[in-house]
């Protein structure tokens, strides 16, 4: 997230946080996001903070749930002084964590709990490839108290798989997803469009497979092409063409109608929750995802990984070495951080805000922007009925354009 303050403020070595990031803590919700940063191979889409075998430089795989464990407890003893609050979201991240055996997730997760404490019905998600996990070891995280499973599934498609350079067999998906469900725990695809090469045909293909196995929620991201990757690489060699835009808006439109006719709300831009019998949705939203989106507090663990308590954000050292070497020495692994002004924690919320169903409350845009308001409905970009109840809720057109409805009501 863009921020006007300097991205190299030092963070302490012991953690600290400033005072400041007490004020009202007790009113915010707690997440604890952990990141595994482990791949088999690396996708050439993927900008994420992921390592192969071959490119931990001597950090080891098998040492990594111990490490996250020290950072938990540095991060037990930094909240200590915050009035104490209860985990309400954990969520494994990647990379791949399923690549660790379960029997170390839930090692990390018996140590979020014995340090904070986990809320009675919490979410407890972690990603998985579909490749990377059978019956046995989800009934594992099913047994630990994990409640949910986010698949990248990303296509149904084998040759838009193989231009992600994805490595698992469609075919498989259906399995993951029954053994899933055989292990009680809610099931989200996660998936990709605008891929090059991809048509409009292949993207209703993902959208019908996705359908079949009637997930919980379900996730779908416009591919973005991130400098550095071998994607980038390879459409400035003219390898691959650049992803249309048109296209791209198009499979959106198809998606959010096929989604929506199959009984799927979307709640914010790129994700949709199933409703159940009583026609509510509610309950299969991303809970932890949405703590980022409201200004909740998460405490990241792992390399690279995040945080944000209090208006206090800081970011973790990268490499999986240098985060061991942090950690054997008992210091904290921030690399930096920053105390955002209320100003720049006031454009955050609208960036974030406005993406969701729930809305941007008027009263959190400057007044001098809140006229804007009238132009985006006049533009078909707003919903005329929630602005008279006070918030700025996106018409589809206005999904598609989201970006350019977020400038008009800051810039």
């Amino acid at each position: 997230m863009p921020s006007a303050l300097p991205l190299a403020d030092p963070a302490p070595l012991d953690g600290l946080l400033p005072a400041s990031a007490a004020e009202g803590a007790e009113t915010r919700s707690f997440g604890v996001y952990l990141h595994v940063p482990f791949c088999r191979v690396r996708c050439g889409y993927c900008d994420f903070n992921t390592y192969t075998a071959d490119e931990l430089r001597g950090a080891k795989r098998a040492d990594y749930a111990s490490q996250a464990i020290e950072e938990i407890a540095l991060a037990g003893r930094t909240l200590a002084r915050l009035p104490a609050r209860p985990v309400s979201t954990v969520f494994f991240g990647g990379g791949t964590p399923t690549l660790l055996p379960a029997a170390q997730l839930a090692a990390m997760l018996d140590a979020v709990h014995g340090t904070w404490g986990i809320v009675d019905g919490a979410e407890v998600t972690t990603e998985a490839n579909p490749d990377s996990v059978d019956a046995e070891y989800l009934a594992e995280l099913a047994a630990n108290g994990f409640t949910r499973v986010s698949f990248g599934m990303q296509s149904a498609v084998p040759s838009v798989l193989a231009t992600l350079e994805r490595t698992h067999d469609p075919l498989r998906i259906p399995l993951v997803v029954a053994w899933a469900r055989q292990a009680g725990l809610e099931v989200s695809l996660d998936l990709i469009y605008g891929t090059p090469g991809e048509t409009l045909d292949d993207w209703e293909t993902s959208l019908r497979a996705v359908l079949a196995q009637r997930p919980d929620h379900v996730s779908a991201y416009a591919l973005i092409v991130e400098p550095g990757t071998r994607l980038a690489r390879q459409i400035r060699r003219g390898e691959v063409a650049e992803p249309d835009d048109e296209l791209q808006a198009d499979m959106y439109e198809l998606a959010d109608r096929l989604l929506g006719e199959a009984g799927y709300d979307w709640y914010e831009v790129s994700n949709w929750a199933r409703r159940d019998g009583d026609g509510a949705s509610r309950v299969h939203r991303s809970r932890h995802n949405l703590a980022y989106w409201t200004g909740g507090d998460w405490w990241g663990i792992g390399p690279g990984a995040h945080s944000h308590v209090g208006g206090v954000r800081w970011w973790n050292v990268k490499h999986p070495a240098a985060y061991a070497d942090r950690i054997r020495h008992g210091h904290s692994p921030a690399a930096g951080r920053e105390t955002l002004d209320e100003a720049t924690r006031r454009l955050e919320r609208v960036l974030l805000l406005v993406r969701l169903q729930d809305g941007l409350p008027l009263d959190e845009l400057a007044g001098e922007k809140r006229p804007e308001v009238a132009g985006l409905i006049a533009d078909g970009l707003a919903e005329p009925a929630d602005a008279l109840r006070g918030r700025v809720v996106l018409t589809l057109r206005g999904r598609l354009l989201a970006d350019a409805v977020v400038r008009r009501l800051v810039d």
